[in-house]
């Protein structure tokens, strides 16, 4: 008997499901669409949710078979996904927020659930392949693997928070929805928005507040002091009176430079999770600081020897390296005595551990701060010498907190804010560089901060 070439009397049906799903999600995305021009508020969520219902509204189609129609595993690739399929995939891949749709195994396996499908936002934030990883390989997380059990097992809907690891903190809302499962397997919708810059605006309101509070309480006190002497006694003493506005004058610059301390880093840790994309020359940032620090190393009486070889390209911020760069050389100075040497220098080129080689022996050594390592990865490391009277060993550990002083060196012609090594470290940490110290008493300081080397001939390869 010849072979029937004939259409299958059930592949218009098949089409026409696979048209009818489509075109549900389409209209979904439509309407979800509208309703997100009149309400940007909830826009994100409301578009993210309706790209979802048609994948899953398509997907859930296509995975049931018509009678007498062939399994979706007998017909060929091209035939299954069809243009409304490639578009919603497109859609999928599309979404700025990380999204993956989890398979369970046995309900006491914890390794047995799996990553049926992931988004290109989330393979870049977990590091994972579009399909087939093991879940507990790329999160750990207990409250939200607790919430996929639940959604698999449970059909329970959960929401919860996803703090990712790293050294740059970002905080996520996971959201986990049971998905109608094929076949009788049990799936799952992991979701993931990112609440960092809400997290961040929230914290820098308590911190601003706390911290401007406490450390302005002093200056305005003295201020409020000396108002009431010049409008008493005072006020007929001409040599007193120019002695309180002398120091009036001088608290005053004092809460301005704290104000701006205090905003300059409010600023830096609201964007410290987004990285720089500029290019850095680190040699002629420091050559830059050494000029502008020039006024104030000549009335201290201090020197600045300068040495930076050529080449010292990194990804960033310019001013923000420009300030890392300073902050350290005012500190230098200010506890630097008349007559003495402040050293800067450049290293280019260097691995992890020649990067963070000790550079001052004999002395305590302490890293402030360590970037997450990666492979092939090579470094420029700025270092900034002084030869005051160096800092205790339980001094270190504290250095980069908010308004920490060594006791003994908090007075002196221009006392700071106490600020500037908390800027310093962000700034670092929004580089993905390290920081490191190094002192004795009597020996000086070291300050050694690094950063990752730019290659301007090969852009860098995006996460599979």
């Amino acid at each position: 008997m010849p072979f029937d070439e004939s259409p299958s009397p059930v592949a218009p049906l098949a089409s026409s499901r696979l048209w009818t799903a489509g075109t549900t999600g389409g209209v979904a995305v439509v309407v979800m669409l509208v309703i997100a021009a009149a309400r940007p508020d909830i826009s994100a969520w409301l578009i993210g949710g309706a790209c979802i219902v048609a994948i899953v509204s398509w997907l859930g189609a296509r995975s049931q078979p018509v009678a007498g129609q062939a399994s979706s595993a007998d017909v060929p690739a091209t035939s299954r996904h069809g243009d409304d399929g490639r578009l919603l995939d497109s859609v999928f891949e599309a979404l700025d927020d990380p999204v993956l749709i989890i398979s369970g195994g046995e309900a006491d396996d914890i390794a047995g659930r799996r990553i049926v499908l992931a988004n290109r936002a989330a393979r870049e934030l977990l590091r994972v392949p579009r399909e087939g990883m093991l879940l507990v390989s790329a999160m750990r997380d207990p409250n939200v693997l607790e919430a996929i059990d639940e959604a698999l097992f449970g059909g329970i809907s959960r929401t919860t928070d996803y703090a990712a690891g790293g050294s740059r903190a970002r905080h996520w809302k996971a959201w986990v929805r049971p998905l109608p499962s094929p076949e009788g397997a049990a799936l799952a919708l992991l979701g993931l928005r990112d609440e960092t810059d809400v997290r961040r605006m929230e914290l820098m309101r308590v911190d601003f507040l706390a911290n401007a509070s406490h450390e302005l309480r002093t200056p305005l006190a003295s201020l409020s002091g000396f108002i009431e002497t010049l409008k008493g006694h005072a006020r007929d003493d001409p040599a007193a009176r120019d002695r309180f506005l002398d120091i009036m004058a001088a608290q005053a610059e004092r809460m301005s430079r704290l104000v701006a301390d205090l905003l300059s880093l409010s600023r830096i840790e609201l964007n410290e999770h987004i990285p720089p994309s500029g290019r850095v020359d680190l040699g002629r940032a420091a050559a830059d600081v050494v000029d502008a620090l020039s006024v104030l190393s000549q009335d201290k009486g201090v020197s600045i020897h300068l040495a930076v070889p050529e080449g010292g390209r990194i990804t960033g911020d310019r001013d923000e390296i420009v300030q890392v760069i300073q902050n350290l050389a005012d500190n230098a100075i200010k506890y630097s005595t008349t007559g003495a040497i402040v050293e800067i220098g450049l290293d280019i080129g260097l691995d992890a551990d020649r990067a963070t080689a000790p550079r001052m022996p004999g002395a305590t050594r302490l890293s402030l701060l360590t970037p997450d390592r990666e492979i092939g990865v090579r470094y420029a490391a700025v270092t900034v010498r002084d030869h005051g009277p160096g800092m205790a060993r339980e001094h270190l550990p504290r250095l980069t907190e908010r308004f920490y002083r060594v006791e003994g060196q908090k007075s002196g012609e221009r006392a700071g804010t106490g600020l500037g090594l908390a800027i310093v470290k962000h700034i670092i940490n929004r580089h993905r560089g390290g920081l490191i110290v190094e002192s004795s008493p009597g020996e000086g300081a070291l300050f050694t901060a690094y950063f990752p080397m730019t290659d301007d001939r090969t852009p860098s390869p995006m996460p599979a």
